[in-house]
């Protein structure tokens, strides 16, 4: 019979993301209603180990569903990697008498959060909360959507000079590991070429592709890059590459960076976490852990942490070919 949780912890960790403190509140809020206590821990991990907590209610986050930023704070810490720092933030848990714990980040917090359940016999269910996209087990993510529109917002700007200008910009956006940003946001925005690491495109199909846009009379063009494409060692010697061989461009570099990661949460993403949020408040109260809550066609799901990390979230092909067809 599964131990019954009469108090949850909530955290955030990792890169914040827009939404996060919409989950927050979710987490906070349906806790009130199950006649359940919360306990807040600030700075994800570390403030664990740190025991850095705070007793939350339903006047505690009110106000917070528009803020942009995590109102516990985010860290990565070093310490929880190690044995030592997990049996402190044990302990901690231990005197606050949490026995579930909400996890509110990507796919390190959830790694962090299957070590420390296997450990110390915690009852965790993660909230996918990363601007990348790149969780397995959830179509959105909380705050992908919200970086996207900041995204094409910054690309429409850019676009204005770079038609004034006739120039050719490069865009940066942030994706290491997936380019979802990248693709959706580039086929927003009606970027000539789109640039992800799942795709290489190549230098000189990049080359033939800008070069065919200016004989076909465009005089300024827009490519977006994610972070971890491959084709250059970054966007900087991207951009010179294209100056030394198309010297009839003129070449810029904007790189978006954490711009991406701020903002007031769209509708979308501050839905999303409350759905999201909710019903893992329900599972662990229902005994249920080691588990990840996601979107899937529209419908609130869970699956194991473990198929979470392990699982790809790959990349829309249709989405790659329609890019393609409308550059042309």
């Amino acid at each position: 019979m599964a131990k019954r949780v009469r108090r949850i912890g909530v955290m955030t960790s990792g890169g914040d993301s827009p939404g996060m403190n919409a989950a927050i509140r979710a987490v906070v809020r349906a806790c009130a209603y199950y006649h359940t206590d919360c306990i807040g821990y600030y700075r994800g991990y570390q403030g664990m180990i740190n025991g850095e907590s705070i007793k939350l209610n339903a006047r505690s986050v009110r106000n917070i569903v528009n803020q942009g930023g995590t109102i516990l704070q985010s860290a990565r810490s070093k310490a929880f990697l190690t044995e030592e720092g997990r049996a402190r933030a044990a302990e901690n848990l231990k005197k606050d008498e949490v026995d579930g714990m909400i996890l509110i980040g990507g796919d390190g917090t959830f790694r962090g959060g299957q070590v420390f359940s296997k450990e110390h016999g915690i009852s965790v269910i993660g909230v996918p909360g990363t601007i990348d996209n790149d969780i397995f087990g959830t179509n959105y993510a909380i705050g992908y959507d919200t970086a996207l529109n900041t995204v094409v917002e910054a690309i429409d700007k850019i676009r204005d000079t770079a038609s004034s200008h006739n120039r050719l910009f490069f865009v940066e956006v942030m994706g290491r590991d997936a380019g979802f940003i990248a693709l959706n946001s580039g086929i927003g925005a009606g970027a000539e070429e789109i640039l992800i690491p799942e795709e290489n495109l190549g230098l000189e199909r990049l080359l033939e592709s800008l070069e065919r846009s200016r004989r076909a009379g465009k005089t300024s063009s827009i490519v977006v890059v994610s972070e971890g494409d491959k084709i250059g060692k970054n966007v900087f010697e991207l951009a010179d590459y294209v100056k030394e061989n198309l010297p009839n461009y003129d070449a810029r570099v904007t790189v978006l960076g954490h711009i991406q990661r701020g903002g007031r949460p769209s509708c979308f993403d501050r839905v999303l976490a409350s759905r999201l949020s909710v019903k893992a408040v329900e599972l662990l109260l229902d005994g249920k852990k080691d588990l990840m809550v996601g979107m899937l066609n529209n419908e609130i799901e869970s699956c194991s942490l473990d198929r979470a990390l392990k699982g790809k979230h790959n990349i829309n092909k249709e989405l790659l070919k329609i890019s393609e067809i409308l550059s042309t």
